[in-house]
């Protein structure tokens, strides 16, 4: 699904319906005893790093969402108890987590405890008026440092309604969201078909935060493999890298800048196929991606070593794989782009160092981040930049994302590390990132942007001319 915030995801005028979890539900939960199973380190991190910020006085939003339609005529009771059951199928969202003094511990709802309660808010006849209300509410209601951390609305019109689904992350992942508008759509379908098959159960994500604790924490300072964070963080000054241009970021210390999102095509689905093809050998087209990247930082400036994290879901088992969680780990890789004489040698590069350090991603970021203790130190709120790539095209629905306004929604407000997401749809490639409003960022980012375009249409030209001749 296309990247984009809530200003741009087509919100139209219409009738606003929000659910949320029922005063009840919320009761039971303040009275749930503690659930052994830990947080994951990513989550543990997370709502440390919020609890700091809003300490020093920054409220910083952060949520995930996704907009869709569900087009004819809707039954806001049928939607409502497709809404429930799809909560109570995913077991994080009935999942939280409260403070006791500086530990945090988990509680968890049986689904027989989850009721979803309907205000009905009124009609809106402005777009800017509603995106504002929605942007607001998600602020209060997905926020990391509350519970329940999620909002449902539905914008209702006579042909139809727009759903707005937001989530703190803690909760979600960009595959999360993939999954959503076709499985709620599959369970809004059988409350008006009495033989529609139920959904089969799906595996927890709070199982699943478990284990990978138990084997995070295995993990001591002597491994191997912290090892290996230990040289790529010492080489990059004992802070995460950042995207290697200048951002026009304020000095050490200073205030967190506004960020800015940015979202389009960067390629049609023809130049994006050969590209693919051209790439295939050598690893994929996030490989591709990398290697240009890496070549156009070295253009812009002068960077000798491209040093990054590349983001990887953490969903090794097929058991996971329709299981709604924050299931997202991430591997350092170090491309020596000053001594690679073209794009084929920067593709080598790229390959060897992802699979050299593949193995890297089976211990958490923020765990193996802890283990280096004073060799590592926290520049950001933001834990990396990053420039991920993403084939969407396998997730249910995905063919009709388009006709069905289907967006998944990024919530921008500060912050000085840059996040690029491309996004592999039926149409093209989509580009998309949220980077500091400076100046030099916007500049910057821009150039990036009209670069990587160049590469990958020079790659697909060079392509398609070999299969013509």
């Amino acid at each position: 699904m296309r990247m984009t915030d809530i200003e741009r995801c087509e919100i139209r005028p219409g009738y606003l319906v929000e659910w949320a979890l029922s005063p009840a539900t919320v009761a039971a939960a303040g009275a749930a005893p503690d659930d052994p199973r830990p947080p994951a380190h990513v989550q543990e991190f997370h709502l440390r790093t919020a609890r700091e910020a809003r300490g020093s006085g920054l409220h910083a939003p952060g949520w995930l969402g996704v907009a869709f339609d569900l087009p004819g005529p809707v039954d806001l009771a049928a939607l409502q108890r497709a809404l429930h059951r799809w909560t109570s199928r995913h077991e994080t969202l009935r999942s939280g987590f409260r403070w006791v003094g500086e530990e945090l511990r988990r509680f968890t709802l049986p689904a027989s405890a989850v009721e979803l309660s309907r205000a009905d808010i009124g009609r809106f006849r402005e777009p800017t008026t509603l995106t504002r209300r929605l942007r607001d509410r998600f602020d209060g209601a997905a926020d990391a440092l509350s519970w329940p951390n999620f909002l449902y609305t539905a914008v209702v019109r006579p042909e139809g309604a727009s759903l707005y689904l937001a989530f703190d992350h803690s909760n979600v992942d960009a595959h999360s969201l993939y999954r959503l508008p076709a499985e709620l759509h599959q369970l809004y379908a059988a409350e008006s078909d009495v033989a529609a098959e139920p959904l089969p159960s799906v595996a927890s994500y709070v199982d699943f935060c478990a284990t990978e604790r138990a084997h995070a924490d295995a993990v001591d300072s002597d491994h191997p493999l912290i090892g290996r964070w230990r040289e790529f963080i010492t080489r990059s000054g004992g802070v995460m890298p950042t995207f290697p241009v200048d951002l026009g970021l304020p000095p050490e210390g200073g205030p967190l800048p506004e960020q800015r999102f940015h979202s389009e095509t960067l390629v049609d689905d023809r130049a994006a196929t050969a590209f693919e093809r051209y790439c295939r050998p050598h690893g994929g087209a996030l490989v591709g991606v990398l290697a240009a990247t890496a070549l156009i930082v070295r253009e812009m400036g002068g960077v000798e070593t491209y040093r990054t994290v590349v983001p990887f879901h953490t969903r090794a088992k097929s058991r996971w794989s329709e299981s709604v969680g924050w299931y997202v780990g991430g591997v350092p890789i170090e491309i020596p782009v000053g001594r690679a004489s073209g794009f084929d040698e920067t593709l080598t590069m790229v390959r060897s160092a992802l699979r050299a350090n593949r193995p890297l991603a089976g211990v958490p970021i923020t765990r193996a981040l802890a283990l280096l203790g004073s060799d590592f130190r926290f520049d950001s709120p933001d834990l990396c930049s990053f420039v991920s790539y993403v084939d969407g095209r396998g997730a249910p629905l995905s063919e009709r994302w388009d006709e069905l306004r289907t967006y998944g929604l990024v919530r921008v407000s500060y912050g000085d590390r840059v996040c690029v997401w491309l996004t592999r749809l039926h149409e093209g490639i989509q580009f998309a990132a949220r980077y500091p409003e400076t100046g030099p960022a916007v500049r910057n980012l821009r150039l990036y942007r009209e670069r990587l375009r160049e590469s990958v249409l020079g790659v697909a030209h060079e392509e398609l001319g070999a299969l013509a001749r």
